[in-house]
């Protein structure tokens, strides 16, 4: 009924659990980016297909999933390999696909991230995902922190599935969070240069999840003290007190790691124009 794909570079530590959780799945590919570890040699002892693509950038490999694969259903469940699905979504997502209408082309929902044991029930900054799609139906845009779009109706379904992103520890965690700003300067950057427009009238009424989101993002990237305010956010509005030493703490990761991104920023600004002046092109 449904087919999986579990993207993955060098997850030896965590696919062995996001197996375990999709074996009522008879279609499972797993789509690697040149891992060195023994991530490939778990998804091929558990008889998931594995092809393996070089990475560019995240929407272009979740694009080349979705769209170069051969599955054995219509519809795609796509997972991460710190990821679980527990049963009772399965069950929901079963019954979904068996009644979904042709106009209905994708399914949003609700992910629960842990962190020091903790559901990071406030602290979560986007807790809806869509992730069970009509592959032909949908494609990613946006390097890094990729977003969907649908041609057609996103459904919403009830019952989440887990996350835990320090599986791997905290250190592992802001390492790629530091790849992660590089992309997101780099991208916020070329924003700016090429003066793209958001709307705040999208980003807050639009009823398209994602096109809120992108025009979200655009916006809050041109507001000063972005990393001040973000914290400020995180505590005292989306109530990341609540969760916590858990939330209190990611909220003050998330903070950093928007920081990051503000000054890897003006690192390139400044570099560009160094590297544009006359006297570095004499040089």
């Amino acid at each position: 009924m449904i087919s999986a794909i579990i993207l993955t570079r060098n997850e030896e530590h965590d696919l062995p659990g996001c197996l375990r959780s999709l074996t009522w799945c008879d279609d499972i590919h797993v789509f690697d980016s040149e891992s060195s570890d023994h991530t490939i040699e778990i998804a091929k002892a558990s008889a998931a297909q594995v092809v393996s693509r070089r990475f560019d950038n995240y929407s272009a490999q979740r694009n080349a999933a979705l769209h170069g694969l051969h599955f054995k259903h219509p519809w795609v469940l796509t997972v991460d390999a710190d990821e679980r699905v527990p049963k009772r979504l399965v069950a929901e997502m079963q019954s979904f696909v068996k009644n979904a209408p042709s106009e209905v082309v994708a399914a949003r929902i609700r992910r629960r991230d842990f962190f020091m044991g903790t559901w990071l029930k406030h602290a979560q900054i986007s807790p809806y995902y869509v992730r069970l799609v009509r592959p032909n139906r949908v494609h990613y845009e946006r390097e890094i922190n990729e977003v969907l779009v649908a041609d057609g109706v996103i459904a919403d379904l009830k019952e989440p599935f887990d996350h835990y992103p320090f599986s791997k520890g905290i250190s592992h965690w802001m390492e790629k969070h530091n790849r992660y700003s590089t992309m997101e300067a780099e991208r916020a950057l070329r924003e700016r240069q090429d003066r793209q427009r958001f709307s705040w009238k999208r980003a807050l009424f639009s009823r398209d999840f994602n096109e809120r989101r992108k025009h979200q993002k655009g916006l809050f990237y041109k507001l000063p003290g972005r990393p001040f305010l973000k914290l400020l956010y995180m505590l005292f509005i989306r109530r990341a007190i609540l969760d916590g030493q858990a939330g209190i703490t990611y909220a003050f990761l998330q903070a950093q790691y928007e920081y990051l991104i503000v000054i890897k920023e003006r690192e390139l600004r400044i570099k560009g124009r160094i590297e544009s002046s006359p006297a570095q092109r004499k040089a």
